[in-house]
């Protein structure tokens, strides 16, 4: 690694652990993702839960919370605790519109979420975080992990030549592209928006890079030539650093809570042709802050 790299990663993962009094958190990774104990979603969580739960969020960007068994309503209550829900764009054709249920088929040609993404960003207001909980995994031994990216690395990671030039630069998220090789729904308007091109996360005030593959398709202050190459050489930079990367392994049960606004993950389809099944709540979040 170049030198500005390992200070990049030094200063994540030498930050001194915080101290929690009623959870239980094991890192993942020293850059990205924990697993949380101590702890059942199924019950109303009590302020001092609550808050040490939102502390491990923005330390970590991704939770695992294991061995729960929880109706929707549980799902929905934990994730309001968090912030407003975020109806399912485009809505379910039936059920709750705040519940997505995830199910991949025995032969599905492709799965959900099968490439690196954040949800919703062509949203003017994108999500705040997801959380996805699983109830049927794929035989064991057969895939089905989802990857995580930490996006303030991505961009700390970046030469500092490189991080000015794109500073200042915003970027087309185009929802059209998740679309490719699908029909929308009637009378589905697909949004479109433009965002800083280097974020600002909302809590932290910690830089971020704000571009992936799904849905971000121009960088409209250079040329059609430049952006391609640019933001090909970004999602390469997400897609090929491992450091950046944490992997959960779902077992019947888990609750996965990610951060939107500074983390890509990365549905594997390793599974073909074995069947998956999950339901996804969603919190709003804001403007992109740049």
């Amino acid at each position: 690694m170049e030198q500005y790299e390992r200070e990049a990663v030094e200063a994540v993962t030498t930050r001194p652990p915080h101290p929690y009094d009623t959870l239980t958190i094991e890192r993942i990774t020293p850059v990205i993702g924990a697993e949380v104990s101590g702890v059942d979603l199924s019950k109303e969580l009590s302020a001092e839960q609550r808050e040490e739960v939102g502390i491990a969020f923005r330390d970590h960007h991704v939770l695992v919370f294991r061995e729960q068994s929880l109706t929707p309503e549980d799902h929905m209550r934990f994730a309001g605790s968090f912030g407003e829900l975020r109806p399912v764009d485009p809505p379910p054709p039936e059920g709750d519109p705040h519940v997505l249920e995830i199910r991949t088929t025995s032969g599905a040609a492709d799965a959900a979420g099968n490439g690196w993404h954040a949800d919703g960003t062509a949203d003017a207001h994108p999500s705040l975080g997801s959380m996805l909980y699983i109830t049927e995994i794929p035989e064991p031994g057969c895939g089905g992990d989802t990857m995580f990216a930490n996006m303030h690395l991505a961009y700390e990671m970046l030469s500092p030549a490189i991080r000015s030039l794109l500073d200042p630069l915003t970027a087309i998220h185009d929802g059209a592209q998740a679309f490719q090789g699908y029909t929308p729904p009637e009378g589905y308007v697909i949004p479109r928006s433009e965002h800083p091109l280097i974020a600002r996360h909302p809590e932290t005030d910690r830089k971020l890079l704000y571009v992936n593959k799904a849905y971000t398709s121009r960088i409209p202050q250079v040329s059609p030539q430049e952006s391609r190459a640019l933001l090909d050489m970004l999602f390469d930079a997400i897609a090929c650093r491992p450091v950046l990367h944490c992997r959960v392994r779902w077992t019947p049960g888990t609750l996965v809570f990610w951060d939107n606004r500074c983390v890509q993950h990365h549905a594997i389809y390793d599974y073909y042709p074995y069947t998956r099944y999950g339901q996804r709540v969603a919190i709003n979040g804001g403007p992109v802050k740049g």
